[in-house]
């Protein structure tokens, strides 16, 4: 009887350091095809795996957040863009990408189609995992769609364990970007037609598939200056089918700056989310797992990287969000996500008020913070750094933000504040969007899809459509929620690209989608802002780093040519 593998033979030819060929396990084919559920299971199992890489490639190459130093882990190459092949994070994103593909692709293989509604309903669930794994990989191992994706290199097409695992193998080498694509747009609309359970939010579901579907099709659909019609109309088109499908609601404001305490099953909002428990993520998962690295939360976590002032700076730009405990007022609702750790002093109890401020080092030219002691007398204050006093100018005394004039002549605006605990130099301003699932410390089910993307899927690809008053309509949608009055008053093709960048930037933060929404419209990436990255290095669309090298480790134990990404 035919034998393939559960933990398959493929996955390890795909980035396995041991390029061993024989299965650690085997299931007889017609077992798979009678009940597919043990496979089905195991290709979700894989996500856990691959979502927590999937996140730092994806968001520590952008430009919300910082870190407080350099560091030895593999995940600083994201940051620094010092790309090598040997990176232990990026072979684990590669080896359980592909061997995700390769067992929802044996249940595609064996599974008989049109037996009942429920295995119909497995195999699309199969085809909807396998087509997300191509879309992941191809966006960080294949440039940008509009940059000739007949002719860059995607990723591999191997979809399941070969007839002849013992034999002599060659497999293919990287398809091209414009292939990859049209893999996963297969592989989705066959998930599409099949999913017709409607399973929550931790399942593929039709909802799901068409969510995924709308953000492949913005991401084919050109930049701004540069539009694809059809890509775009095809967006919108996955978009309405999600929206019209009323299984989700966008939450209320209230209930949104608590979206990260929300089981995804239990979140109407969610479309899909990696289920994570408790049980399988505790003691030192805490520290290494996504939320660890943005806080430390009941004791849990290094807590050693922050909001980037670029963001910090974008949230407080209707009205400055205040997180002072005793004068809690938030402006714009996605800066509940935002948690400064305030010291107080160890006897009284009391916070230290300061004037915060970024200047810029006469020398150097790199920008830091600076939190000087705040003096009042009467209705004068000052700020006082060693033995200076600086009369402060208020620009919105209602607010707290007031400027000064420093030694080194120039004029720099900050907020009166109380006096943040530093991370070597660096205020830490916590991050908790990826913490508190359930309120479990940092627990955390990596977010994939949710409605309120969809609308800004559509708003980007009606944009580039010229529709600029249906995209206003969208984006106003997803922006009044969390800023009241704060509406958008028109749109047009001289603002629009302004407006739809910053509420992606400031909706989707710590999602993992911002280096790409940067790179995949023909922009730059700039971190100009406190922390110890290149702050005055412009990355461009087309700089060689916007991609990662394939795993080495791939490439040696890959049966055939696997061609790397070029070294510059």
């Amino acid at each position: 009887m035919k034998k393939l593998l559960i933990l398959l033979a493929a996955s390890a030819f795909l980035g396995s350091c041991d390029i061993e060929r024989l299965p650690y396990g085997s299931m007889d084919s017609d077992k798979i095809s009678q009940n597919p559920d043990a496979m089905l299971v195991g290709a979700y199992a894989q996500l856990k795996a691959w979502s927590d890489p999937m996140h730092r490639a994806g968001e520590y190459a952008g430009d919300n957040m910082m870190i407080r130093g350099s560091s030895t882990d593999a995940f600083y190459e994201f940051i620094s863009y010092s790309r090598t092949p040997n990176n232990g994070r990026l072979s684990t994103f590669w080896n359980s990408s592909y061997k995700a593909i390769a067992q929802a692709s044996n249940i595609i293989k064996l599974v008989p189609e049109s037996k009942d509604a429920t295995t119909d309903n497995q195999l699309g669930e199969a085809y909807f995992i396998r087509g997300m794994m191509y879309f992941y990989l191809v966006r960080a191992y294949g440039r940008p769609y509009y940059q000739s994706p007949e002719t860059n290199l995607g990723v591999p097409i191997v979809n399941g364990t070969p007839d002849d695992v013992f034999g002599d193998l060659n497999l293919p080498d990287r398809a091209t970007v414009k292939d990859t694509y049209a893999q996963v747009i297969a592989d989705l609309k066959k998930a599409e037609s099949l999913l017709t359970l409607g399973k929550t939010s931790i399942y593929g579901t039709k909802e799901a598939a068409q969510a995924l579907l709308s953000r492949v099709y913005l991401y084919m659909s050109g930049t701004y200056e540069s539009p694809n019609a059809e890509y775009a109309r095809l967006s919108v088109e996955y978009a309405d089918k999600v929206i019209n499908s009323n299984r989700y609601t966008l939450l209320t404001r209230d209930q949104f700056m608590r979206y990260n305490t929300f089981k995804p099953e239990d979140n109407k909002e969610t479309i899909f989310a990696i289920k994570r428990v408790a049980s399988e993520f505790s003691g030192y998962d805490h520290y290494y797992g996504i939320g660890g690295m943005y806080s430390n939360i009941g004791g849990m976590g290094w807590g050693e990287m922050y909001a980037s002032a670029k963001y910090i700076d974008l949230l407080n730009e209707t009205g400055r969000n205040d997180w002072r405990p005793d004068n809690y007022k938030i402006v714009d609702a996605r800066a509940a996500f935002i948690a400064p750790t305030y010291r107080k002093d160890a006897k009284t109890g009391a916070y230290t008020e300061v004037f915060r401020f970024i200047k810029q080092d006469p020398k150097s030219g790199e920008l830091n913070y600076a939190q000087d002691t705040v003096i009042r007398s009467g209705g004068i204050i000052q700020a006082k750094e060693g033995s200076a006093n600086y009369t402060l100018t208020a620009i919105n005394a209602s607010q707290g933000t007031y400027s000064i004039n420093y030694i080194d002549g120039k004029t720099y605006n900050g907020v009166l504040d109380y006096f943040i605990t530093l991370n070597r130099v660096y205020p830490q301003f916590y991050i908790i969007k990826c913490s508190k699932e359930g309120e479990e410390s940092q627990l955390h089910s990596p977010l994939i899809s949710r409605l309120g993307e969809v609308y800004l899927n559509r708003a980007e690809a009606l944009a580039k459509l010229g529709r600029y008053a249906e995209s206003l309509v969208d984006l106003n949608k997803i922006r009044t929620r969390s800023i009241v009055n704060g509406a958008y008053a028109s749109m047009t093709a001289a603002n629009a690209k302004t407006y739809i960048d910053k509420e992606r930037q400031l909706e989707l933060a710590y999602q993992a989608e911002r280096s790409y929404d940067v790179f995949r419209n023909g922009d730059p990436l700039t971190r100009k802002y406190p922390g110890p990255q290149s702050q005055a290095e412009v990355v461009a669309p087309t700089d060689y780093r916007v991609v990662y090298y394939i795993p080495q480790d791939a490439i040696n134990s890959y049966p055939g040519t696997l061609t790397q990404n070029p070294t510059k």
